[in-house]
């Protein structure tokens, strides 16, 4: 069987501290407000940390939803979460770490995943590497205003 497991590891810096950048990126019905998100929906609630939400998101510019599976939320430090249908890749596992940086925080939102068709791992780390760039900025920068 054919594997090539793409990476994408993307850094920015928000002016908030962590527990600011975690409520936002922790909670999906933020998402709308600082990413490229429109929509938000929860399929399934999770436990009683959040761990196993299921969030349906509606992407600008795309008919396809995403859906995701939450994986991990380690307060003020880590969110986890699993690709689980929308994009023609497999095995997508995402972490959002949250560092503090100074007054603010450092954060690092890295990825990996396999094309489900040989020879499009390229195209897809390309494209996953630039949304969640904005993504991330536009976490780090709505957490920053202080919302």
């Amino acid at each position: 069987m054919y594997h090539m497991v793409q990476r994408v590891d993307v850094r920015v810096r928000s002016e908030a501290p962590p527990e600011r950048v975690y409520r936002l990126v922790a909670d999906g019905s933020t998402w709308p407000s600082w990413s490229p998100v429109v929509r938000y929906e929860r399929e399934r609630a999770g436990d009683a940390n959040g761990v196993g939400e299921v969030r349906v998101f509606h992407n600008q510019g795309r008919k396809a939803l995403t859906r995701e599976e939450v994986v991990e939320l380690t307060p003020n430090r880590r969110v986890g979460y699993t690709l689980l249908s929308g994009l023609a890749i497999r095995d997508y596992r995402a972490f959002i770490d949250l560092t503090p940086d100074g007054d603010g925080t450092a954060i690092r939102w890295h990825s990996s995943f396999e094309p489900k068709a040989r020879g499009t791992g390229w195209l897809y780390r390309l494209v996953l590497q630039a949304v969640i760039s904005r993504y991330a900025k536009g976490l780090a920068a709505h957490a920053a205003v202080g919302n």
